[in-house]
Formats: structure tokens, sequence, C-alpha cells
């Protein structure tokens, strides 16, 4: 990175940084607008998805350096420690809830894909309004949705089986490589680019990173509206039992993951940071997932929609909780 000091923000640069720290609110009133008014919504069209979350990728990429990906060797417990958590009680969680409320196949399978996919950058955006480990939370973000390559798959190839298995007696198929190739895709490729010109593209990039969070926040909400429009009489219908999973699943994340982190001996700080990455998972990726690969099941999109809504309320409430308590002094 150029070590040039960094210029003050300047005014129109400070109202989209604090426009993007709105996130919650973003997706809460478009969410409401998208099911009282749908319209407001289905202008948006399924095939933008893999664009819109190739911007949010796009985005994180541009704030990341090669440094970046040597934090795992300067913060390694709690590094290991959040991504393992991420990766097992997430997916856990999702199984368990699946079961536990009986849920039809597109659901079933829309919740396997939430509970197994990495966490979101928005994650990064209530760590920063938190006050916590924002490094911790990059680095965390960044390790996990590189490892989704190959254990979001993986993952839901096992958990689907198993679950269609038990829940209905036959095993729904899954294309494990279908999956692995387009997870490759709409993560891995947005991302490395993104690293690559910040990296030799730096003064430039310097200075749209101001405005990219917003266009990250506003594709979110586009995809999350679109569907919640777009299935609006699905949800309302069936949506009782998703709903009430979906908000278990995040919210047992976030308790777990600081409790968890905690049992493990993290200072306060890490494990509240750890609680908001394993809490928060990348919706938008979820949602696309679902959408190419699972084109039999059309209501398997339906979970990661309700999730964002979902994890970015309770990621709001955690931020504010953490900013009025003090951090705990370890011995």
């Amino acid at each position: 990175m150029n070590g040039s000091p960094q210029p003050a923000p300047g005014k129109i640069e400070r109202i989209f940084t604090t426009l993007a720290n709105a996130f919650p609110a973003w997706v809460v009133v478009g969410a409401l607008l998208a099911l009282v008014e749908p319209r407001t919504a289905t202008w948006f069209q399924p095939t933008w998805i893999p664009f819109f979350l190739g911007i949010i990728m796009l985005s994180m990429g541009l704030t990341l350096t090669w440094r970046d990906f040597t934090r795992v060797l300067e913060l390694p417990r709690s590094v290991f420690i959040g991504v393992g958590l991420q990766y097992g009680v997430m997916p856990a969680l999702g199984f368990l809830l699946a079961q536990a409320f009986d849920l039809p196949p597109d659901f079933m399978i829309g919740l396997v894909l939430v509970a197994s996919c990495p966490g979101g950058t928005a994650s990064n955006v209530v760590c920063f309004i938190a006050r916590l480990n924002v490094a911790l939370s990059v680095t965390l973000t960044t390790l996990s949705t590189l490892t989704a390559v190959i254990a979001t798959p993986l993952l839901t190839t096992w958990l689907v089986t198993h679950l269609s298995q038990n829940l209905t007696g036959q095993a729904i198929e899954v294309d494990t490589f279908g999956l692995l190739v387009n997870t490759f895709q709409v993560v891995v490729l947005p991302v490395t680019v993104g690293v690559l010109l910040n990296q030799y593209f730096h003064n430039w990039v310097r200075k749209v990173t101001a405005y990219t969070p917003l266009l990250a926040v506003l594709s979110i909400v586009f995809i999350v509206d679109f569907i919640l429009a777009a299935k609006k009489e699905a949800i309302l219908n069936s949506g009782g039992p998703l709903i009430a999973a979906i908000v278990i699943l995040h919210a047992l994340g976030f308790v777990l993951g600081y409790g968890l982190s905690r049992f493990a001996g993290r200072p306060d700080g890490d494990a509240r940071t750890i609680s908001v990455e394993v809490g928060m998972q990348n919706s938008g990726l979820a949602t696309e997932l679902a959408r190419s690969n699972f084109p039999a099941f059309g209501l398997a999109t339906v979970p990661g929609a309700i999730s964002a809504l979902t994890h970015c309320i309770l990621g709001s409430l955690v931020a504010g909780i953490s900013r009025w308590v003090p951090l705990r002094r370890d011995q």
C-alpha cells in the first residue's frame, strides 16, 4: 500500500459513508415496501442477481490488500475459532432447525444454504458501528469467504442429502461440482479482482472506496427486496415456521459465537467480533446459489431474503448493546 497520509474525507464521502452505515434501515424499509407494494421491487430481474452479488464481492475486495491475508498469522486462535464456529455451529443449527420445524424441501434447501454460507460484508459494518475489532472482522469475512468455495458446496450437499432422506424418505440429488464452480465465480473472482485493483491501482481505488460500500448495501437491498416481492404469497402463506427457524438460527449464531469464543479463552472484544461474524451470513450468496443450482425448487431463494432482513435487524441490536456495554477486562 502507499505509505502517504490519507486525505481527510470530503463532505460527499462522509455522506456516502453515513448512508452505508445505515444499512439496517435500508434493508428494513426496502423489505416493508416490497411486501406492501411489490411493484417497488419487481422491476429487478433475477438474472441480475449474479452481477449485483459481484458488486458486493468486488466492493469487499477493493478494501483488502495482501497484508490482510497475513493477519491470520497474527491472530491465529481468534481467526481459526471464528471460522471453525462459522462452519460448525451454523450448519449444525441449520440441520437441526430444518428437522425441528419439518420444513418443506424448498425451505430446507434455502435454510441449509444460508447456514452453510460465509460471513457477509454487512458484519464488517456492524463491527465498525459497535466499535469492535474491525481488523479481525475483515480477516474472518475474507477467510470464511475463500473457504466457502469448498466448504459451502460440500456442507450443502451433505446436509441436503441427509435432511431430504430423513424428512421425505427420498434423498435430493445435489450438483456438488456445479455448486463449486458457481461459488468460485461469484466469490473468488470478484474478490481477487478487487484485491488486484487495490494493489496496482491503489490511488484510483482510494478515491472510490468511500462510495463502494453504499453500492454493496444497495445491491443487497435490491436482491432481498426482489425475492420478498416475488415470493410474497409463499412467505405469507407458509412462512411462519420458516421465519421462526431463521430468527432462531441467527439469534443462536450470535449467542453461541460469543459464548463458545469466551469458553475458548478469547478476549471479550474478539468474542463479540466473532459473535457478529457467526451470526451474520452472506445471504445474497445463499440466494444466488439457490436460484442457479436448485431450479426445481423455486422457493429455495426465500430463506436467503428473510435471512438478510433478520440478521440486519439482530446485528443492529447487537451493535447497540455492544456500544453501551463496556468491554470486560480479562484477567
